[in-house]
């Protein structure tokens, strides 16, 4: 036993006009010990999770989470970064405090405020994710990245445009029943399928319905070191973690292949002695709904260039053989940057507690969770496991 997940908070996420990440943070840091019946006094460490980049002026963040509680003032707070995986690099951070026998109780608090800056500078900062030598002119900034990678997925395995749509409606359809989702709505394969008005192709071959939503909120965890989580009834046991890192440029690697992503799955799986059956869901980082179809295909759901089997089929729907996105993913319950990783394993943590409300599947033993920085650059993989198991 590494460490356990023993509570949790989480905003809706979604546009927050009144709130900046310090606010958010706020509204977490404390609720999730609270959570975990640990007094906030008692948290040995503080780990933010937060991109930045351009999307607060206050650089230097970590202390922020100081202010939330007196009883924080002096515990030692540090700020991590690994673009769209930075909440996943938070949890890393906790957990290696944990297994250095440094801390007993690490409170994890991933935050992003993103609505506040225009499109363009929106586009501007996301981009600072990708290789910008090779790829900061590519057409619509970190979405032409992503519809780059589709164009060549297509020209190696056909037109998947029908399989994008079905993982778009199955994550809107999940999302319906997330009341932390910032779209709360069904839309349907039919929407998901069509270009239309409200539907129009932002980078061919995406549309709009097959990018993640622009949000703004925050999650926070408490991790709990073995002998504090030992009688904890809401322990969820961190069975694996694992972190690998691809090359940044796209031009050095099979973009189509998420090799890193496959890599982390495998010894993930291999650290616990599972394999993808034992896993009763996976929250997975579908950033665009072709990189859910990818990373069907690394975590070893099907072989290469047969994602779209996964999808048509059913395979990864709630009643599927491994349901994917219960929560309705970053497509439907938004992607505030730095708090994602955090909200991904929130959302795993409450199903396999049996919290999950109107999400809840009907077995939920074990679960997966993926969490990628930039295009398959930073690759964590984390294996959950229900109290009592």
């Amino acid at each position: 036993m590494t460490a356990s997940i023993i509570g949790w908070s989480h905003t809706p996420f979604g546009k927050h006009t009144d709130a900046d990440a310090e606010s958010l943070i706020g509204q977490v840091a404390v609720q999730a010990c609270h959570d975990a019946g640990v007094d906030p006094a008692d948290v040995d460490e503080i780990v933010l999770g937060t991109f930045g980049e351009g999307f607060q002026p206050q650089g230097f963040p970590a202390s922020l989470v100081l202010q939330a509680d007196p009883a924080f003032r002096f515990k030692p707070a540090t700020h991590l970064e690994n673009a769209c995986a930075t909440g996943s690099a938070a949890l890393h951070a906790g957990l290696k405090s944990i297994g250095a026998g440094r801390a007993r109780f690490v409170l994890v608090v991933g935050v992003e405020h993103m609505t506040g800056l225009a499109n363009a500078e929106i586009a501007k900062c996301l981009l600072k994710a990708a290789y910008l030598k090779e790829e900061g002119e590519i057409e619509g900034g970190f979405v032409g990245v992503f519809a780059r990678i589709a164009q060549q997925y297509f020209q190696q395995h056909g037109d998947q445009s029908d399989a994008l749509a079905a993982i778009a409606a199955k994550n809107h359809k999940n999302g319906a029943v997330n009341p932390l989702a910032q779209l709360q709505k069904d839309l349907g394969y039919d929407f998901c399928r069509r270009e239309s008005e409200k539907n129009p192709t932002v980078v061919s071959p995406l549309k709009r319905t097959d990018c993640s939503l622009v949000s703004d909120g925050a999650a926070a965890l408490v991790l709990a070191a073995p002998d504090a989580a030992r009688d904890h009834p809401r322990a969820v046991q961190v069975r694996a973690a694992v972190q690998v890192n691809d090359f940044l440029p796209m031009s050095k690697r099979d973009i189509t292949r998420f090799e890193g992503c496959q890599e982390a799955w495998g010894r993930a799986l291999d650290a616990t002695g599972l394999s993808l059956d034992d896993l009763d869901l996976v929250e997975t980082h579908d950033c665009f709904t072709i990189a859910e179809l990818i990373e069907y295909e690394a975590m070893g759901l099907c072989q290469p260039g047969q994602g779209a089997r996964a999808a048509l089929e059913g395979w990864t729907a709630k009643d599927g053989r491994l349901p994917v996105n219960p929560s309705g993913g970053l497509k439907s319950k938004g992607h505030p940057i730095g708090a994602t990783g955090v909200s991904m394993h929130v959302m795993a943590a409450m199903q396999l507690t049996g919290e999950a409300g109107a999400m809840q599947l009907p077995k939920a033993g074990r679960a997966g969770v993926f969490n990628m920085g930039g295009a398959a650059v930073a690759n964590y993989v984390s294996i959950l496991e229900a109290p009592g198991i």
